[in-house]
């Protein structure tokens, strides 16, 4: 079993920057891709950002060239960098691990964090 721990998120004009950070604990050995998804009221949980073991990111269409990425295998850590937000980007954001495929959702899941962009 992995446990993923988020920390991070909150309220912020837009415009702003919040940074979303996930601390993964457990089976660590079992991880290849970790992400951040989101889910906002009355929609489908998406894919945000995703990396792999070997700091290949991809990101959902939406975020390109405002989001980052980042992981550090040594601390096992998975952080999300979120630049110049958008009221549309409210969400609770989940962090997620197991997966083999970047661009699909593995079986772990973090409690979520709640960010909220105020217009």
């Amino acid at each position: 079993q992995v446990q993923l721990v988020e920390s991070g998120g909150g309220s912020v004009q837009a415009g702003g920057s919040l940074r979303l950070s996930c601390a993964a604990s457990g089976s660590i050995g079992s991880i290849n891709v970790m992400g951040w998804y989101r889910q906002a009221p009355g929609k489908q949980r998406e894919l945000v950002a995703a990396i792999t073991w070997r700091n290949n990111p991809h990101y959902g269409e939406s975020v390109k060239g405002r989001f980052t990425i980042s992981r550090d295998n040594a601390k096992n850590t998975v952080s999300l960098q979120m630049n110049s937000l958008k009221p549309e980007d409210t969400a609770v954001y989940y962090c997620n691990a197991g997966s083999l495929v970047i661009t699909q959702s593995g079986r772990f899941w973090g409690q979520g964090t709640q960010v909220t962009v105020s217009s």
